[in-house]
């Protein structure tokens, strides 16, 4: 049996691709829903959607016996419950925004994830963050005004603040991440974080519900399998190589992003995002050398 500790760069690398190809696609799917369904319903479907599809690898991974079985079992609930209202917020936001812009300017704004993770690194995790740090999060913070741009023309930036909620959602999940490995098992958080998600979500989009239509089962489909995939292919490479030198391809996504907002809608985001979007990158880029760790999370 390979031992865990051996590190395979290479091999972590294109699992890490994978798995942004695949949440790449995700968010793209949930763009296409966000059309027909409320928010809250489609984060719903995120998570009851690929639940089937991630069990047979957690239960696999975790093995078929007793001592699988305790594994699973939450020692702290109210980290996942938290984690679980996190990934509802994170969804539901992110869905909102991407009904109204395209969904690369959506990857764009929310790589601040990396930024929201060093400010929170220091009251919840106790780490020292330095002069460098600052300043990274500084032009990070530049990027996103620029983007935002609120001048008072005719720009709607209401997108692009729920973009930075969702994002400060993932980074709180994230940094709750480091402490949840302390006494859960990484399938149970899986597991539990999806199976929350469509719990809560689902009792909420009751209120607001529309019914589900026939045509969009292909849709439903290709949400559950791809989040599923993308989750599993995030794990395999953080188990094969090191997250500050992995973490950083998440920005391919954004290749990715502006592929689908091509190819489904056939829309690109303003030149007036690429300025922003070179700080946000370069900001990130810098932050994740330090914070990589902390991003061994669920995407949106």
């Amino acid at each position: 049996m390979p031992d865990p500790r051996i590190k395979h760069p290479l091999h972590a690398g294109l699992w890490m691709l994978a798995s942004v190809v695949m949440f790449s696609l995700m968010d793209a799917t949930m763009k296409q829903l966000s059309a027909h369904y409320p928010p809250m319903q489609v984060a719903m479907l995120r998570g009851a959607c690929s639940l089937p599809f991630v069990l047979p690898w957690v239960l696999a991974t975790a093995g078929f016996n007793r001592a699988g079985a305790r594994s699973m079992w939450p020692r702290r609930w109210w980290l996942h419950l938290l984690r679980g209202a996190l990934g509802i917020a994170m969804i539901a936001c992110f869905t909102w925004a991407l009904k109204r812009i395209p969904l690369s300017t959506g990857y764009t704004i929310f790589f601040v994830s990396p930024m929201i993770v060093a400010l929170l690194a220091a009251p919840l995790l106790g780490e020292k963050v330095g002069l460098g740090r600052w300043l990274a999060i500084a032009v990070g913070m530049c990027g996103v005004l620029w983007v935002l741009r609120p001048n008072g023309d005719s720009f709607d930036w209401r997108p692009g603040l729920m973009v930075v909620v969702a994002a400060a959602s993932y980074a709180t999940s994230s940094v709750l991440v480091s402490v949840q490995t302390r006494s859960e098992t990484s399938q149970s958080m899986v597991v539990w974080f999806l199976g929350l998600m469509a719990i809560g979500a689902g009792a909420w989009s009751l209120f607001d519900w529309t019914p589900l239509r026939a045509q969009d089962a292909g849709w439903f489909l290709v949400l559950g399998v791809t989040g599923a995939l993308g989750q599993i292919a995030l794990t395999r490479a953080f188990q094969l190589g090191e997250a500050s030198k992995i973490a950083p391809l998440e920005y391919t996504g954004l290749l990715w992003a502006l592929g689908w907002d091509w190819l489904l809608w056939k829309t690109l985001p303003s030149a007036w995002v690429i300025p922003g979007a070179v700080l946000i990158v370069a900001s990130g880029l810098y932050l994740l050398r330090h914070e990589g760790e902390h991003f061994e999370g669920e995407h949106p």
